[in-house]
Parts: structure tokens; C-alpha cells; sequence
């Protein structure tokens, strides 16, 4: 017997790109584009995405119970944020791509 466990629920944020006009879901959050709000290659974000830190602020909003949501849709390119969501360790650990 094996004594590795394999999980069959994937438990990450769904995260997708709003199609240009469509309204936002009931029960999604609303990112709506990724800005720096540091000085680049300051000691706290070095080698993070403003895309990454964006999404590290919605879950932690998430967690401290100020935001409540299910999913995420986020306006913008839809390479760029699949980039963000695929590419960053810990915000692939916490969300994952939806793919249409």
C-alpha cells in the first residue's frame, strides 16, 4: 500500500480575464489592473511582480475577512495576467488560472 496521498480538489481562487463589456460575476472580486505603490526593487518586492503583489493584497484581504469572494476576474490582457497567475510561485499556490 502506498502511503502517498493524492488530492482530487484543487482548492485555489479561480482567476480569469473579463472579456471586454461583461459584467462582473456574483461572488467574484474585481482586480482591476496591477499598479506599483513602491519605489522599484524596494527590499520588500524585489523580484515581485506589481501583478503578484496585487494578488497577494486580495488574498490577504480575503483572509483578515475583509473581502469575501470566490473566484477573481480581472480587467486587462489576458496573456499578462495569465502570466502573473501561472508564473509567480505564491500566487500560483494560492489561485489558479481558468482557461476558457
Amino acid at each position: 500500500m502506498s502511503s502517498i496521498m493524492t488530492w482530487s480538489i484543487d482548492a485555489r481562487i479561480p482567476v480569469r480575464a473579463l472579456a471586454e463589456g461583461e459584467a462582473v460575476p456574483d461572488g467574484a472580486a474585481l482586480l482591476d489592473g496591477f499598479a506599483a505603490e513602491h519605489v522599484p526593487g524596494c527590499t520588500c518586492c524585489v523580484a515581485r511582480s506589481p501583478g503578484a503583489v496585487a494578488f497577494d493584497r486580495l488574498f490577504l484581504a480575503r483572509v483578515k475577512g475583509e473581502r469575501a469572494f470566490s473566484a477573481v476576474v480581472v480587467r486587462g490582457e489576458k496573456a499578462a495576467v495569465q502570466s502573473v497567475v501561472e508564473g509567480d510561485v505564491v500566487v500560483r499556490a494560492r489561485f489558479r488560472w481558468v482557461r476558457d
